[in-house]
């Protein structure tokens, strides 16, 4: 999925799956924290029923993780380059500690 259609999207379960200096630099407002080996463990949280779309920072690991969800009956899809390419679009990143612009790291 390409960032300006994720944008546009209210029903998207969106997973962010990088690391913890990478999640404080700056997330996708409205992204939920699921650290790679820990999503296995965390499925439950995910609703069956919406969609969901994996992110991290060039899209790579994310992409494991969209297949990997794909895998267990998830609708999954993979944002197109990451955190990277939103950002490249001029989409905003925020830290989730107080909400403020944040980076790519």
């Amino acid at each position: 999925m390409e960032p300006n259609q994720l944008q546009q999207q209210d029903r998207v379960q969106l997973v962010d799956v990088r690391e913890p200096s990478e999640w404080y630099a700056g997330r996708i407002p409205g992204a939920r924290w699921m650290l790679m080996g820990e999503l296995s463990r965390r499925l439950d949280e995910l609703e069956r029923e919406r969609p969901v779309v994996t992110v991290c920072r060039s899209g790579h690991r994310s992409s494991r993780m969209a297949d990997y969800l794909t895998e267990r009956g998830y609708r999954a899809e993979n944002l197109d380059g990451g955190v990277t390419a939103w950002t490249e679009q001029g989409l905003p990143l925020r830290r989730p500690q107080d909400e403020k612009p944040g980076e790519v790291a």
